[in-house]
């Protein structure tokens, strides 16, 4: 198993069954895209959620939320959210309705 189990059941929840939401492994995890657009993802150890640069400093105030360097490459508009349990369970809604609101305004992807 690549990715965290619980992170991918508890971002599956706060998504639920949004129309055209789809699912695509990448970055070693399960990334959850809208209209072929990443929301974000369950990966090993957390969630990396797209909330766009717009919205990133308000994520990252958050408690616990990190910015995103993989491969020491930061990456603006990602957060990380570790994999903490059930204190984290708010934190990560906020983050996921902070990148629904952000992707949901992007193109679809052909």
């Amino acid at each position: 198993m690549a990715y965290s189990e619980s992170v991918y059941e508890a971002m599956s929840l706060h998504l639920g069954a949004i129309p055209d939401l789809s699912e695509k492994r990448m970055f070693g995890g399960i990334c959850f895209m809208l209209h072929g657009n990443m929301v974000g993802g369950a990966m090993k150890s957390g969630a990396m959620i797209r909330v766009g640069k717009a919205r990133a400093a308000d994520a990252l105030a958050l408690p616990g939320v990190e910015g995103t360097s993989p491969a020491g490459r930061k990456m603006g508009g990602m957060v990380w959210l570790p994999d903490a349990g059930d204190e984290t369970e708010e934190i990560l809604a906020a983050l996921i309705g902070m990148a629904l609101g952000f992707v949901g305004s992007l193109p679809p992807k052909p």
